[in-house]
């Protein structure tokens, strides 16, 4: 089926020649990186997980939230996500192989990857996170391959893969709540420590997800013959906004928790986040634009006529993906580190050549969608004929 992504339109082309482009200049920038160390970023001896964590950690909510059609169409026999389940698996491979390149490169030195092989460790969550990680990569490219060869060939799947996909479900639960782990189980770092952080992510991995299946259904419409149809979108749409609402109701209690303790180690980093702290305020005015943004795609998701009206959805799932991408993939990780535990209050601001390394692995991601929905797209087309 590979030979499927090789043959397409100029625009086709064009796009992928962009992308390339785009992971050259990534390529470029890294073997800088890779010759100068990690202090061409913008992280420090205070901050050390910056931008490449940050968007790591997004990117597994995107992975993670493709449960939200496969648990449906698989474990409900709901068809009405048959045309979309493929994307969405697809959307999670894309999504995981840009998770491992971003912890790749926050690495510094690929050796230290492959210390993690040599030495596994049952009690580092690194470890389990890699594990998880990996293997929810290899279950979806296995499922997705498997299923789309018998949609080819005219073919019920077989047997055996259903045990499989249903495995997929709670291993997709699984990753993002590992990934909550690795920052609740550090006590030194109070903005992590809450036991509501898991939930969280979750809440946030199943608006975002969605959410941009929804933005990738609506453009395919417009630029190819594919049509999942109007009653998967609405139903994406509902999943949205009650995972959205819950999200926002889980931020509001930690708001709550954390400003009515008046604990000052809690109260500092919230306030770093929307006020500043000690004359740094970068983060202040993408904050408050996350939580404008969440506002407003709450008011049109709620609201059934603006939710069910193309223009005004796509609004509604701009303004989630980029509330979410700020909070996550942004804010969360680096407020973990402001103030320090002994009070300084640090600045970090990723610099060009960790932005343009980070566009790289995003390029790569683009183009592994861009193939894999080709594939789905032309496999999709020689049955419909």
């Amino acid at each position: 089926m590979l030979e499927k992504a090789l043959v397409g339109s100029r625009g086709y082309w064009r796009w992928v020649t962009f992308l390339l482009g785009v992971i050259a200049l990534g390529v470029v920038f890294y073997l800088r990186q890779f010759s100068s160390g990690l202090g061409i970023t913008g992280l420090s001896r205070d901050v050390t997980w910056g931008f490449y964590i940050a968007q790591f950690t997004f990117l597994v909510g995107v992975a993670a939230s493709a449960v939200m059609v496969v648990l449906p169409y698989y474990l409900h026999d709901w068809k009405v996500f048959g045309k979309i389940t493929i994307l969405g698996e697809f959307l999670a491979i894309a999504s995981v192989a840009m998770c491992v390149l971003f912890i790749f490169v926050d690495m510094g030195q690929p050796t230290r990857v492959v210390n993690i092989l040599l030495y596994p460790s049952p009690h580092s969550l690194m470890f389990w996170d890699m594990i998880v990680l990996n293997g929810y990569l290899v279950l979806n490219v296995v499922i997705s391959h498997v299923t789309l060869g018998a949609e080819r060939q005219g073919v019920p799947p077989p047997r055996w893969i259903k045990p499989v996909i249903l495995l997929s479900i709670p291993w997709a639960i699984s990753i993002h709540t590992v990934t909550a782990f690795l920052y609740s189980g550090l006590a030194a770092r109070p903005f992590w420590l809450t036991a509501v952080l898991g939930p969280r992510f979750l809440a946030s991995a199943f608006s975002s997800g969605p959410a941009l299946l929804i933005l990738v259904c609506l453009l395919l419409r417009k630029l190819t013959k594919f049509d999942a149809g109007e009653e998967p979108i609405r139903k994406l749409a509902v999943i949205v906004t009650y995972a959205m609402s819950i999200n926002v109701f889980f931020v509001l209690m930690e708001l709550f928790t954390a400003l009515y303790s008046d604990i000052p180690e809690h109260v500092s980093h919230f306030q770093y986040l929307f006020l500043g702290l000690s004359g740094h305020a970068t983060l202040v005015p993408w904050m408050w634009t996350a939580e404008a943004l969440a506002v407003l795609a709450l008011v049109l998701l709620l609201n059934p006529r603006t939710r069910k009206r193309h223009g005004t959805l796509v609004v509604a799932c701009l303004a989630v993906f980029a509330s979410i991408w700020i909070e996550k993939g942004l804010a969360m990780v680096v407020t973990g580190f402001i103030p320090t535990p002994l009070g300084k209050v640090a600045s970090y601001v990723p610099t060009a050549p960790e932005l343009l390394i980070a566009a790289g692995v995003y390029a790569v991601g683009l183009l592994l969608i861009t193939l894999l929905y080709k594939i789905a797209l032309s496999v999709r087309g020689e049955v419909a004929t």
